[in-house]
């Protein structure tokens, strides 16, 4: 006999002493294999669940520019004006927002606060640094320098002809100046009169008025999803005569 007879009948000999050994393995062999093949129907849904669970994404996943980065990214040719807004956590807001979509550059007007500043730091969170900024002492001489350069000048206010943010359907002009006004008074009368167009956001409520901060973020939100990325260009292809300072 050689080594493979002997080692299948060792292996028979083996299987049946098992059989002998576990006579009620044997009788409910069958009913075992059901009961775990319906604990792992069970538990798929369960595990499906895991899976779908929202989490968090990290600061790598969210594939977060560097300073450097972001000041050779291409921006879009947006320029937000803030035209005499007092509190400083709206500044803040505003650089924060503008740095999240990527605009060109923030021009603040009058006695809009400037940075460095910690009350504005405490909602700009940095954005001071990697947005372009330049101070005017009054909007008309921002809005008369933006125009030299090309930019159309929108204001964000409610008239009688400005026109829902949800209703826009001109051509977007390829530089704009848009401008926020005052958290009290709105924007200047003559800075609207001097204006392309008005814009204001379409509310149902009681008070139809906005902090600045929100309102900004709102507009330039849409703003953003408007141009295309072939009117995307190089912010150094926008300059202001003492941009970044």
């Amino acid at each position: 006999m050689d080594w493979g007879e002997k080692f299948s009948k060792a292996r028979g000999k083996r299987q049946q002493g098992n059989k002998a050994n576990n006579p009620w393995f044997e009788r409910n062999s069958k009913n075992i294999v059901c009961l775990l093949a319906s604990c792992l129907v069970a538990l798929l849904p369960l595990a499906f669940f895991l899976l779908s669970q929202m989490r968090k994404l990290t600061m790598q996943e969210l594939g977060r520019k560097s300073l450097e980065e972001f000041k050779q990214s291409n921006k879009i040719p947006v320029v937000a004006v803030l035209d005499n807004v007092r509190s400083m956590h709206n500044v803040g807001s505003v650089f924060r927002t503008a740095d999240g979509f990527l605009l060109h550059s923030v021009i603040l007007c009058g006695y809009t606060p400037q940075p460095p500043h910690r009350d504005i730091q405490k909602t700009a969170l940095g954005a001071t640094e990697s947005v372009d900024w330049i101070y005017y002492s009054t909007t008309a001489d921002a809005i008369k320098e933006l125009r030299q350069e090309g930019f159309s000048i929108w204001v964000v206010e409610q008239v009688d002809k400005s026109v829902p943010l949800d209703k826009l359907n001109i051509e977007f002009p390829a530089k704009l100046a848009v401008v926020f006004g005052n958290e009290v008074s709105g924007v200047d009368d003559n800075i609207i009169l001097q204006s392309d167009a008005a814009i204001e956001i379409p509310q149902a409520g009681m008070k139809h008025s906005l902090n600045i901060s929100v309102a900004a973020g709102i507009v330039l939100w849409e703003l953003f999803k408007q141009y295309s990325p072939a009117l995307i260009v190089k912010s150094s292809a926008l300059p202001l005569s003492q941009q970044n300072i």
